[in-house]
């Protein structure tokens, strides 16, 4: 029986660590006749091409508003989630994506809701990357119940258009059960970090919106909520349109805290979570006024007088004009495979670290400086060196606000990384490898089981800046959501409360 104590995220958490003493009997073979199809496919509905706009550059349409209107907007789904490339596997095609996956199955869906302008007709839109189109499947006006739904959030009084991304569960849970919903979280934040910088190229704002009325919006998309549930909205603001001055609301809410519930078989597991961790309909009050909130500090851990403490301050990668080098870097990024050992420079990390936590140093390249995440004060950050010039192998804590590494552990991981990392060689060969973390307890009571959402799409946005930074550097990397969850903390000497939501590496690539 599950433990009394134990909030269903708890026991989700703890029932999906992989373990070395029974991960082999769980490996399954791959049932390749029922591997799911990561699109959607409408049989009515009427198609816009946004083909044409993605190749011009935004002077080309400079006396034509209406085309420069549809590039932005196509430029803006080109690079959050659009095809990048196709790759030839077991007789048939993989599609690539702008944002990574793992296992390359995609589970998200990327819908676009409009308000009704003049080029864009009220309702409801799904993209499809493989023809770079939105398929209008709902003509109607739909904006009040999604304000509804959002309990009149704030940023959507005067937008006229919002993105609604939802996951289709099956996609990932069929190649990593029900473990899967980490890693459809993780997958989710590298799109919303996607979006948050192809905004920024587009002269877009989008804001982030986790509190929602699951039900409400599910039923808004017409989609089966025990096959796909929407994850996060956002509203874009339109930065060339004045009347679009947005007001902050509250990016993340609760939800119950459910600590009563039955035994539940393997593989039902993902979706009762996921539909005990949503909004119910019927909460009453004005939800998301501004409140000011007690950030929990965490800049004081590991802060002792005998600490090795290293500043990590350094100038800003530069990104070109009208950051041409990111939106390049967008297209090209992908995962490396595989890493030769070599050490990387301490001037690189520092670059990688600026970029991902410090937005602030970016306000002189047309960059949001205050980019939304959920709850950053509840991520840690701990870094594992074994290759960096200049710096001691050994376990480091970084502290964003004083931008410093502070050493807690003095060892080379090499040989544990190898073994935490499930045995891959990306883990063993990394010059460094950092790790997203989270206290589960004291993130549940403070928004509920639902912070399990907001944790994974969090870390996932961190990783997709590290990502992409990455990239630009001509450094490698990857992500890992499998690893040995315990093991990490023993290892590392990461307190046990600390829940592991996350694996970047980093390395030179072979």
């Amino acid at each position: 029986m599950p433990e009394l104590h134990q909030s269903i995220a708890q026991h989700y958490h703890e029932r999906t660590k992989y373990n070395p003493e029974t991960l082999a009997s769980k490996n399954q073979r791959l049932d390749w006749a029922k591997q799911p199809v990561p699109f959607k496919e409408y049989k009515i509905g009427s198609t816009f091409d946004l083909k044409p706009y993605i190749q011009e550059k935004a002077e080309a349409y400079a006396n034509n508003p209406d085309a420069l209107w549809w590039q932005r907007l196509s430029r803006l789904l080109f690079r959050s989630y659009g095809l990048t490339a196709k790759m030839p596997s077991m007789g048939s095609a993989v599609y690539l994506r702008a944002a990574p996956s793992a296992g390359g199955l995609y589970p998200a869906e990327v819908y676009v809701v409009s308000r009704g302008t003049s080029l864009l007709p009220p309702g409801l839109y799904n993209y499809q990357c493989r023809t770079h189109s939105l398929m209008h499947y709902w003509e109607s006006d739909v904006w009040q119940t999604l304000q509804s739904a959002c309990f009149w959030h704030p940023s959507l009084e005067n937008t006229q258009l919002a993105i609604i991304v939802t996951a289709v569960f099956y996609r990932s849970a069929w190649r990593y059960e029900d473990r899967a919903y980490r890693r459809i979280f993780l997958d989710t934040g590298h799109l919303l970090g996607n979006i948050e910088l192809a905004a920024a190229i587009t002269d877009y704002r989008p804001h982030l919106i986790g509190g929602f009325v699951d039900e409400s919006v599910n039923d808004l998309l017409y989609i089966d909520p025990q096959q796909e549930g929407a994850i996060a909205i956002l509203p874009l603001a339109d930065l060339l349109d004045v009347n679009q001055n947005l007001p902050l609301g509250c990016t993340a809410l609760p939800s119950a805290t459910e600590t009563s519930y039955p035994q539940i078989p393997d593989g039902e597991l993902l979706t009762y979570f996921h539909r005990h961790t949503q909004i119910q309909s019927g909460i009453t009050g004005n939800l998301n006024l501004p409140t000011i909130k007690q950030e929990k500090s965490l800049e004081d851990k590991y802060n002792f007088p005998f600490c090795l403490k290293i500043p990590t301050t350094t100038a800003p990668i530069q990104w070109g004009q009208k950051l041409s080098e990111l939106e390049i870097t967008m297209y090209k990024r992908r995962s490396t495979r595989a890493y030769n050992g070599d050490d990387l420079t301490f001037d690189e990390l520092k670059d990688l670290l600026d970029f991902t936590y410090q937005p602030q140093n970016y306000i002189d390249q047309s960059l949001d400086i205050s980019p939304d995440y959920f709850d950053l004060n509840l991520i840690e950050t701990f870094i594992a060196v074994c290759g960096v010039k200049g710096l001691e192998a050994g376990c480091y804590y970084y502290a964003p606000k004083a931008q410093e590494l502070r050493q807690i552990r003095f060892k080379n991981f090499r040989r544990e990384l190898h073994f935490l990392c499930l045995g891959q060689e990306l883990g063993r060969d990394a010059a460094a490898v950092l790790f997203h973390t989270a206290d589960l307890k004291a993130a549940i009571a403070q928004y509920g089981d639902r912070v399990y959402r907001y944790l994974h799409m969090d870390a996932g946005h961190l990783g997709q800046r590290l990502n992409l930074a990455a990239m630009h550097l001509n450094v490698g990397v990857s992500g890992i959501g499998g690893f040995f969850d315990d093991q990490v903390n023993d290892v590392l000497g990461i307190p046990a409360d600390e829940a592991v939501l996350y694996i970047t590496t980093l390395g030179r690539p072979r």
